[in-house]
C-alpha cells in the first residue's frame, strides 16, 4: 500500500511540475521609464517702443526726440540659467548671437533640462571675461561675425547702427564693448517668468523675450544723438548705454 501511495505521489508531482513548466511565461514589461529631462525653446523678438523693428526703411523717435533708422541690431545672450523651486539648470556652452537680420539666430533650443517647475531666468548680455581672452573661437564667438575687436579689448556685446539727422555725421553707431573694469559693457539680467513652466519629457516649453530698442536710449540715461552718436570703444558712453540696455528685456510669454 505504501509503495502505491509513493508512486501516486511521485506521479502527481511530475504532473504538477510539467504543468508549471508548460505555463506560458508573462511577456517582459514594455513600460518606458519616465523621462528625467526636457527641452526649452528660447525665442527673441526685437521691437522699438512696441512696434516691430524693421531694418533700414522705418523711422523711429527716441526719448530725446531724435529721429533714427536702424540698419543693424546684434547682441550676445550668454550664460543662461533657469531656476525654480528646488531645481535649476545651467546651459553648457551658452553663447548665442542674436541678429535682427538673421531670423534663424532669434531662437534656439536648450536641451537636457531636468524635469521640474521653473519660474525665473538669468542671462548675460555680452560675453564673459574668460571667453574674451580665450583665443580664436568658433560658432557665435567666431570673429567672422563682426562682433570682435581684438584680444585686448575683446567682444562687442551689443551693436546698433543706423542713421539720424540729429547726428553731426548723419550716422549712429553704438558698438558697446569692454569686459572688465569700470567701463565693462557686460550686464547680467535676472527676471521672473511671466508664469511658472513645467519641463517634462513630453512637451516643449517656449519662453519669449522681447528687446525694446527704445529703452537703450531712455533710462537711466537719456541719449542725445547730437552729442552721443558714435561709440566704438570701451568708455563711459558705452557704460551708459549698457546700463540702459540692461533694462530693455522683458518676458512676454512662458508656456507650451
Amino acid at each position: 500500500m505504501k509503495k502505491i501511495f509513493l508512486r501516486y505521489s511521485a506521479l502527481s508531482l511530475a504532473v504538477i511540475l510539467t504543468a508549471v513548466s508548460c505555463k506560458k511565461k508573462d511577456p517582459p514589461s514594455t513600460t518606458e521609464p519616465e523621462p528625467t529631462t526636457g527641452k526649452v525653446k528660447m525665442e527673441f523678438f526685437n521691437n522699438v517702443g512696441g512696434s516691430s523693428l524693421n531694418l533700414d526703411n522705418q523711422w523711429y523717435v527716441n526719448e530725446h526726440g531724435d529721429s533714427f533708422t536702424v540698419s543693424k541690431f546684434n547682441y550676445y545672450i550668454t550664460n543662461i540659467v533657469l531656476t525654480g523651486s528646488g531645481t535649476s539648470y545651467t546651459e553648457s556652452n551658452s553663447y548665442h548671437l542674436v541678429q535682427q537680420s538673421d531670423a534663424s539666430s532669434q531662437s534656439f533650443d536648450m536641451t537636457d533640462i531636468p524635469v521640474g517647475t521653473y519660474d525665473s531666468v538669468t542671462f548675460m548680455i555680452g560675453v564673459d571675461k574668460e571667453h574674451n581672452t580665450s583665443g580664436a573661437q568658433t560658432g557665435a564667438l567666431d570673429p567672422v561675425n563682426g562682433m570682435f575687436w581684438s584680444w585686448s579689448t575683446g567682444y562687442i556685446m551689443l551693436k546698433v547702427e543706423g542713421h539720424s539727422p540729429q547726428s553731426p555725421s548723419n550716422l549712429v553707431e553704438f558698438h558697446c564693448g569692454g569686459f572688465s573694469g569700470l567701463n565693462s559693457s557686460v550686464r547680467t539680467v535676472s527676471m521672473p517668468l511671466s508664469s511658472p513652466v513645467s519641463v517634462t519629457g513630453s512637451n516643449d516649453v517656449h519662453i519669449h523675450l522681447t528687446a525694446d530698442l527704445l529703452k537703450m536710449f531712455k533710462s537711466p540715461n537719456v541719449i542725445d544723438f547730437s552729442t552721443t552718436y558714435s561709440v566704438t570703444m570701451p568708455d563711459s558712453n558705452a557704460k551708459k548705454l549698457a546700463d540702459n540696455y540692461a533694462n530693455m528685456f522683458s518676458i512676454t510669454y512662458a508656456g507650451l
